[in-house]
């Protein structure tokens, strides 16, 4: 008989048909949830606002990512273990062990565990919590066993048991035990036991000193000195060999000039490396010779313990002196033992013949014997950590139920925190784990976006994050800003922006779009000329300083004379400027003509559509934009595996920001300049409505209401002349030059 497939129910979410997971019997049948319907496929364990440690134990295969097969394999876990899976979608952090499912071998396992922590730490009642799991130590503080295979010095019932314990703890470390006291284990019973036989036996064949207690000291002296009294006596038989070389074999003059004003205390080093003794080319060296400061205390301290009979030292005597410490440097070398040696051989003696070896390691085979129920307080910390955020975890993973909620206080597990800036709350923020795959991914999102580098005097870290700007005005953000950002824990960041990803954010905001673009563009353009002049202003003012400086008339000389206004020149321009302001007079003259038959309402109509010519393609663009926008490319940059699209209209957009709301009040600024009386006002708007009617009625732009223009200029009989600009232009040109000529021969004729 087939099985009967679970049924699921729906729910539009973020616009989109998504599985709802509501009940413990949707948690169970997961593994029958078509992979085409799961919102996400992966996710990383960091950087979500879930405790890590959930997250950790969640990752079965432990390889830092939350995938299908994880979240699948612990659903099947948490539902085997109670008896009713609808208590996993209650998210809270305490459990009555009751509840557990005790026909399965981990439910039975959680059940025992639990109790037995209930009984450690003396609680009464049947509920445990995740505090109750959180200090293993507090758990483990009145038990002698904890299953750890590790016993401490309260766990012997006798002295001389608690005497090696505390032995073995102080000379080899010991190991911390569950109950965060240092302890030992079976491995360090046995070493501890097997370095005291080792030291007995060999402090028991312990031989001879040649030289008493002074022969560690002797023997320290001549390894010391060994290589350089070598050393000295084979300079002497090549002095010997070549007495011309005696010199260069000796002590060097030069290189003691070289230091001699120098602080001698702090050439130690250097004067150690000259020859031990002056090289004179003799095979043996006197006892009662000179030394090589470097080296006179050695050497004095070797002579008065070994005491030669020789008055000078051979090569042949310094070696029998070396053969007397071969036996005993030998066995010292042969020394085992010696972590323990501070215990003291009489003391180590008498542990040996009590052996209490194996009455410890009896001990820690008690112990270990509650391995399963010690290793099951852990399970019991797991189980209590995946029961408390599993489910948030499904609300944010099969379905992005939290992102949706129309409740402002539930977050998304990737929502990090909220960034205060220019008088709003953006609560859309998430933390950048990789700022290369945002450069790439974000303008994919549709979402006008800051990017913040935050820091805190509290800690050394620093944090990047994103936020969303879904609400308000534009024109105060810039890279450099500063802003405030609370993490989830209430902890304050300082942030600044460092870049923006420019985006829509309302179609209100695009109507005014072009506008802003084009007042930019003047504004820059505006610069740029102002910066040109300003620029060859600058030049050519260097340029004239510096020809007069060059070439400076000779006293005396006349100055030259400034030529003289010439009239004709200016009369082709004054002309051309006359029938350029024909020309546009004529043309909103025409303009005006045409909206002679218009009623009111139809300028106003007009108004209006050139508005929307301006503004239509910008609104259409941003309200097309507005519907597009996703936040499945910032979670891909994050490492996420979005399988859904997560879309945010313009409705719900505007819930992620919340932008200061002041209510209405009329208050008095004490700054405010001091305003104009009302009659002044009206005279003024008089005056500038007189003048404004007054030029077009001059100008003939009111002659399609009957206000015909006083101006000969305007008259019918030019009509003619005004339609035909280029023959006014060369008739007036025309006439200019011949007044010229006149003028040019009266002069002349006089």
């Amino acid at each position: 008989m087939a099985t009967k497939k679970h049924s699921w129910n729906y729910d539009n979410v973020g616009g989109s048909t998504r599985v709802k997971i509501t009940t413990g019997a949707d948690i169970a049948h997961l593994a029958e949830l078509d992979l085409k319907k799961w919102t996400v496929l992966s996710c990383p364990t960091a950087g979500l606002d879930i405790d890590e440690k959930s997250l950790k134990y969640i990752d079965t295969d432990n390889d830092g990512r939350i995938r299908v097969n994880d979240v699948i394999a612990t659903s099947q876990w948490l539902t085997a273990v109670v008896k009713n899976a609808d208590l996993l979608v209650k998210g809270v952090d305490s459990i009555d062990v009751e509840s557990f499912n005790q026909e399965n071998a981990d439910g039975k396992t959680l059940y025992n565990s639990a109790k037995q922590i209930l009984a450690n730490l003396g609680k009464e009642g049947s509920v445990i919590s995740l505090a109750d799991t959180k200090d293993v130590s507090a758990i483990f503080a009145k038990t002698r066993f904890n299953g750890d295979g590790v016993i401490t010095v309260q766990t012997p019932e006798n002295d001389a048991e608690r005497a090696v314990v505390e032995a073995i703890v102080g000379t080899l470390g010991g190991v911390m035990d569950r109950c965060g006291e240092s302890g030992v284990n079976a491995e360090l019973i046995e070493k501890f036991y097997q370095l005291l036989a080792d030291y007995v036996a060999w402090s028991e064949a312990a031989v001879e000193a040649p030289y008493g207690a002074d022969t560690d000291k002797a023997v320290e002296v001549y390894n010391a000195l060994d290589a350089k009294i070598k050393d000295y006596f084979v300079r002497a038989k090549l002095a010997s060999f070549a007495p011309e070389s005696a010199m260069k074999l000796d002590v060097q003059v030069g290189l003691i000039e070289a230091i001699s004003a120098d602080n001698l205390t702090a050439k130690t080093d250097e004067i150690a490396a000259y020859p031990i003794a002056r090289v004179t080319g003799k095979a043996d060296l006197a006892i009662d010779a000179a030394i090589n400061p470097a080296w006179a205390s050695k050497f004095n301290t070797l002579m008065s313990i070994v005491k030669p009979k020789e008055k000078v030292l051979t090569e042949e005597t310094w070696a029998a002196i070396g053969a007397t410490f071969a036996a005993y440097n030998a066995w010292k070398d042969a020394k085992k033992g010696g972590e323990v040696e501070a215990l003291g051989l009489e003391v180590m003696k008498q542990m040996l013949a009590a052996d209490k070896k194996q009455a410890l390691l009896d001990l820690v085979a008690q112990d270990l014997e509650l391995k399963d129920t010690a290793d099951g307080i852990d399970m019991v910390d797991k189980f209590l950590h995946i029961y408390r955020d599993f489910y948030r975890l499904l609300r944010n993973y099969v379905t992005f139920q939290d992102f949706y909620c129309r409740d402002k206080k539930v977050k998304a597990v990737f929502q990090s925190g909220r960034l205060l800036i220019d008088q709003r709350e953006c609560r859309l923020c998430m933390n950048v784990a990789d700022m290369a795959k945002h450069n790439t991914m974000a303008p994919a999102s549709g979402i006008y976006l800051v990017y913040c580098d935050c820091t805190t005097k509290i800690s050394a870290a620093k944090r990047s994050i994103v936020a969303a700007i879904t609400v308000g005005d534009i024109g105060d953000l810039f890279v450099g800003k500063n802003a405030i950002y609370f993490d989830n824990d209430g902890l304050m960041w300082d942030a600044v922006i460092t870049k923006i990803v420019e985006n829509p954010i309302s179609v209100g905001q695009a109507f005014w779009s072009p506008y802003r673009r084009m007042a930019k563009t003047i504004e820059n353009l505006i610069n740029k000329s102002a910066a040109e002049k300003d620029a060859a202003m600058m030049k050519d003012a260097d340029a004239k300083i510096n020809a007069a400086s060059v070439a400076k008339p000779a006293e005396g000389d006349a100055k030259a004379p400034a030529p003289p206004f010439d009239i004709a020149k200016f009369a082709g321009i004054f002309a051309a400027i006359g029938v350029a302001v024909g020309m546009i007079g004529t043309a909103l003259s025409g303009l005006l003509e045409s909206f002679k038959g218009f009623v009111w309402w139809q300028y106003i109509a007009i108004f209006i559509g050139i508005m929307m010519f301006i503004s239509g393609p910008a609104m259409i663009l941003a309200w097309l934009k507005l519907r597009r926008r996703n936040i499945a490319p910032l979670l891909n940059a994050n490492g996420w595996a979005i399988n859904a699209s997560s879309k945010i209209n313009i409705l719900f957009g505007e819930t992620l920001t919340d932008v200061a709301k002041f209510p209405k009040l009329k208050l008095k600024d004490p700054y405010a300049k001091k305003g104009i009386p009302a009659w002044a006002k009206w005279l003024i708007s008089l005056a500038v409505i007189a003048v404004v009617v007054a030029g077009l009625w001059l100008g003939n732009l009111l002659a399609f209401v009957g206000l015909q223009s006083p101006l000969s200029y305007f008259n019918k009989e030019n009509v003619e002349v005004v339609e035909t600009p280029q023959v006014a232009a060369e008739a007036v040109a025309a006439e200019v030059v011949t007044e010229a000529s006149v003028e040019e021969v009266a002069p002349a004729t006089e």
